[in-house]
């Protein structure tokens, strides 16, 4: 009987150029975990084929002139159908409306140069429920956008206990489970349980919203 651990990964490609879906679509078929279940040109269409079809992960371009934009799209179809992962697609790193895909629930991001192996690791990684985004290019991401703290998102963070607050400063500071368990000397079985705890009580999907709350309600700080 299939599960869905082990079917294939579904993949949705949305872009309004041809040859960028093309491209990404021939990568994606010679791997044996990953099927390509559709190609959409524009965010209405992608959000409509997602609630039809439920892709695992959508392969989302952020500028798309005609039609709904990546970040739009990307917003409805983390709110309503949150077992699908969204990367993004962009032309530049430093991008603003990359920010604001990741804030809208978007797993991460990738280049339209990425290297194959970058491509297909992205959509695994995505798939797994982890953010496709490196620490330091997500620091380099808010240091350029994220100029000061909002203080009405403060609260959000209220219901945290004191260790689980230690856990979201080192989360922002780009340390991984291992290494905060490391650095605050309990087992890596406890960091997972409150890593999902924080998260669930601050209401982010993956570790790139939660550094980016970390950073506007002034938790961290850039260049701290």
């Amino acid at each position: 009987m299939s599960t869905r651990a082990s079917r294939p990964i579904r993949v949705l490609i949305v872009d309004d150029l041809a040859l960028i879906r093309a491209g990404f679509g021939a990568i994606l078929r010679t791997q044996e975990d990953i099927t390509v279940l559709g190609e959409a040109q524009e965010g209405e269409a992608a959000y409509e084929f997602c609630l039809r079809s439920a892709p695992d992960v959508v392969l989302m371009d952020i500028h798309m002139p005609n039609g709904v934009d990546g970040v739009t799209a990307t917003r409805r179809i983390t709110g309503e159908l949150p077992g699908v992962r969204v990367v993004m697609i962009s032309t530049f790193d430093l991008d603003e409306h990359v920010m604001e895909a990741l804030r809208a629930g978007a797993s991460g991001f990738v280049s339209k140069e990425v290297p194959p192996e970058e491509l297909v690791r992205a959509v695994r990684v995505a798939h797994q429920g982890e953010s496709v985004v490196t620490p330091r290019l997500l620091t380099r991401l808010i240091e350029t956008f994220v100029r000061t703290p909002r203080p009405r998102r403060r609260p959000r963070l209220a219901g945290l206990t004191e260790r689980e607050q230690d856990v979201l400063v080192l989360i922002a500071r780009g340390y991984s489970n291992a290494e905060i368990s490391a650095s605050l000397q309990v087992a890596a079985s406890t960091v997972k349980n409150h890593v999902t705890s924080l998260f669930a009580k601050i209401g982010v999907r993956d570790r790139a919203q939660a550094v980016i709350l970390a950073y506007e309600t002034g938790l961290v700080r850039p260049n701290e």
